[in-house]
């Protein structure tokens, strides 16, 4: 093993995430308590991947995976080539439901990498991390969260992407809402147009503005903070039941928001009792999660292993 790269396995754990939360679009994030777990180590004979939980037998098992693509990006940046890799992902995040799950895996992979490095840390830092993982997704909301935990505040700079974590107010409880069936970013964002009228744009820089105000100190205002005329509008004929749940939920007064890009709903209170949500769901109720990525050495335990989404509640 070349002497730049350390001997043995590290682990990463990584949270969901919840983008735009309404008119924070591609800047505003939250880290939820909901993760994966992701072990590698150096490896010879090609690059080997095993998937638990969400996504097995469908991802990847090999260079193609997300995983290892971010990898392979860190080991550029620091100037390290491994002959081969052996990786092990435990998914409990679903998969292209608005959660986060790709930039949990770009987070993880670059985390990974740098943990593999002799003096990663030192060669590539958390702010350097950050703007490699934002490149790597073409746009920093959910990463910020990922990597920093909290409630985060992410922009870009010609130099590349920056974010800020912020703490929640004690009173907010996410809740999501997961539906079955499955959304692509690429196709939500397809379906936004070029320009928005200036109306629009002044009225989600204030509520963006005001959202910040509120996740952090003034829960009592985050129905109007997350009132929203920048993007979920023009996605909501491609997602006719996430809309209906959001504008139900909104009229039940709950801050009710599509995550990410959807499908999934996130509330961050919770909705009175009795709500007619149907079967079409699965809700969770998930704690924020304050730390972000975090990476020690060693292999994935048998509490790691465990693909069911522990401490959920539904």
């Amino acid at each position: 093993m070349p002497t730049n790269l350390t001997a043995g396995p590290v682990r990463v754990r990584v949270p969901a995430t919840s983008a735009n939360l309404g008119p924070g679009f591609d800047a505003l994030g939250l880290a939820l308590g909901l993760y994966d777990d992701v072990a590698a180590e150096v490896a010879s004979g090609g690059v080997r991947v095993t998937v638990t939980g969400q996504g097995a037998g469908e991802l990847p098992d090999d260079d193609r995976h997300l995983v290892v693509r971010s990898m392979r990006a860190a080991f550029d940046v620091l100037g390290v080539h491994p002959d081969g890799l052996a990786v092990e992902c435990v998914n409990r995040i679903p998969q292209a439901r608005g959660l986060g799950s790709s930039s949990a895996a770009i987070v993880a992979g670059v985390l990974l990498a740098r943990a593999l490095v002799v003096d990663g840390e030192q060669r590539l830092d958390d702010a350097g991390a950050l703007r490699l993982a934002a490149e790597i997704e073409g746009h920093p909301d959910n990463v910020a969260p990922c990597l920093l935990g909290g409630f985060t505040v992410a922009w870009s700079e010609p130099g590349g992407s920056r974010a800020v974590s912020l703490p929640v107010a004690d009173a907010v409880r996410p809740i999501v809402f997961v539906p079955a069936e499955r959304g692509l970013t690429a196709t939500a964002r397809a379906a936004l147009p070029e320009t928005v009228p200036h109306g629009d744009a002044a009225f989600s820089a204030g509520r963006a503005a005001l959202l910040v105000h509120a996740l952090t100190g003034a829960p009592a205002l985050l129905l109007p903070a997350t009132a929203d005329r920048l993007h979920q509008g023009y996605r909501a004929a491609g997602m006719p039941g996430t809309s209906a749940l959001v504008s139900a939920l909104r009229a039940a007064g709950v801050a009710a928001v599509v995550s990410g890009a959807g499908p999934t709903v996130l509330a961050l209170s919770e909705p009175p009792v009795g709500f007619p949500v149907g079967t079409d769901w699965e809700i969770w109720q998930l704690p924020i999660d304050v730390s972000g990525a975090r990476v020690v050495r060693g292999r994935l335990g048998h509490a790691e292993r465990d693909p069911v989404a522990a401490g959920r509640k539904s």
